[in-house]
């Protein structure tokens, strides 16, 4: 298995002292999958003052050392040493209440999550894989180490960490661990806020999420309890084959791998179920929705302590995603101005992948639509076309070098040009726009 030179010396000054050193986890898995890993983590025998002493404090960081952990910085890149252990008592389903020292590589391993994630691997003794990791990674199989229900009730978060690996690597939980997940999902309840959201962004990154989605429900209700009335809620709308969540889920396979994309995919039809009436034909109708689930979105965004930017883009995506713009320039330039110009891109996105999990028959029009919208914004962004006031060719200085001294007349006349520009009426030029100022309020030069 081939390791970076750093880590090979890393190993190689604790095996000169004495001591057992591997890499370990995460980076051993990618590297029998064929991947490289994003970082390296080494375990040894050694006794973190024995690490210490081992390197020689060459480029140390000792922050975790009271945890067992040397961190040592080589070539601009960190590599965590730690210390084998074996955990206490977990009192709170995520922090072991202490951690032990010990000298056996299997104790060490024994304590981990899943079996691929509970391998090492050193140059002298090739693979150390007491739990069958690389069979499980041949097989596609998720499996815990040891009792699934302990694992998961030691780390809650856990279930969340197998539901990424599945939706990011497609493979399947073993029958155990996956009917433990289930069993268990109320844990996470015990898990920040933070470490959800941070969990289902990597889950709903993965090219595996419509099965994890739709197979796990129950685990992503815990947290986000308004799934739970749109799963089996058929639409009876002839643009619709599938009920509410399995539409929401579909549309969050088809969008591209983008974190504000697909989350505003997840949410974009949450307001549904409170917004669904039905006709005197039997027709379902989900008036507002867009709006409620654009409110519902920032709810439970809040909830799960996002950042104020990624709930703000979500938000406008979902409100405007059912806009029906006609395909012309004027409207296009609107619906540009209203969401900004660097998110409509998104908006498109959204489009797409709402149509795309629709009823087939209706794809190809909706497509055929969103492309011409797609064309025409681009052809608006060739020619310089102004989506915001700050965009016109004249600003406030050069308002006032007419003339107009009052603060509110300037603003009001940026907006009267703006208007004009958006609707065609005007073009973005300078000499223009001035013409038309002075036009407006009859100032002579």
């Amino acid at each position: 298995m081939q390791m970076p030179s750093a880590v090979k010396t890393i190993i190689n000054k604790l095996q000169s002292k004495g001591y057992s050193a591997y890499a370990v986890g995460g980076c051993v898995r990618d590297t029998i999958m064929g991947n490289n890993p994003s970082d390296w983590d080494i375990c040894t025998s050694a006794l973190p003052e024995e690490t210490l002493k081992a390197l020689e404090k060459d480029n140390i960081i000792e922050n975790g050392i009271k945890h067992g952990t040397v961190t040592v910085r080589i070539d601009n890149e960190n590599y965590e040493i730690t210390t084998f252990r074996t955990d206490g008592a977990y009192l709170d389903n995520r922090h072991p209440e202490k951690v032990t020292f010990v000298r056996s590589l299997k104790e060490d391993l024994a304590r981990r999550d899943f079996t691929m994630n509970a391998m090492a691997y050193n140059d002298t003794e090739g693979l150390y894989d007491e739990f069958g990791g690389v069979e499980d990674i041949q097989n596609g199989i998720i499996r815990c180490v040891g009792e699934p229900d302990k694992r998961f009730n030691e780390d809650a978060l856990r279930i969340l960490r197998a539901l990424r690996f599945s939706s990011r690597l497609g493979f399947e939980p073993e029958e155990k661990t996956a009917e433990s997940i289930h069993q268990n999902a109320h844990l996470l309840l015990n898990i920040s806020a933070e470490r959800i959201l941070s969990e289902i962004t990597k889950i709903l990154m993965g090219d595996n999420v419509e099965k994890i989605l739709l197979h796990y429900s129950d685990v992503f209700c815990v947290w986000i309890p308004e799934i739970q009335p749109m799963i089996g809620l058929e639409q009876r709308n002839p643009h619709h084959i599938y009920d509410v969540w399995t539409h929401t889920v579909k549309a969050v396979a088809a969008i591209e791998k983008d974190r504000v994309l697909r989350l505003a995919a997840l949410f974009h039809d949450f307001g549904k179920p409170q917004k669904f009436t039905v006709d005197k034909r039997g027709t379902g109708h989900f008036k507002g929705h867009p709006e409620l689930s654009a409110v519902m979105a920032d709810t439970i965004l809040t909830r799960l302590k996002s950042d104020n930017k990624t709930k703000i883009e979500v938000m406008k995506l979902i409100e405007m995603h059912d806009v029906r713009t006609p395909p012309e320039p004027k409207y296009v330039r609107r619906s540009v101005a209203k969401i900004g110009v660097d998110l409509y891109p998104k908006l498109l996105a959204l489009k797409r992948a709402d149509a795309l999990a629709q009823n087939p028959d209706t794809i190809p029009e909706k497509l055929q639509y969103i492309n011409k919208l797609q064309e025409i914004y681009e052809e608006e962004i060739e020619k310089g076309a102004a989506f915001s006031v700050k965009a016109l060719a004249v600003n406030g200085n050069d308002i006032k070098n007419l003339g107009i001294t009052d603060g509110k007349k300037i603003g009001e006349c940026l907006k009267y040009l703006y208007a004009l520009v958006i609707d065609g009426e005007l073009e973005n030029h300078k000499e223009q726009l001035l013409l038309k100022v002075e036009e407006f309020y009859q100032i002579a030069k």
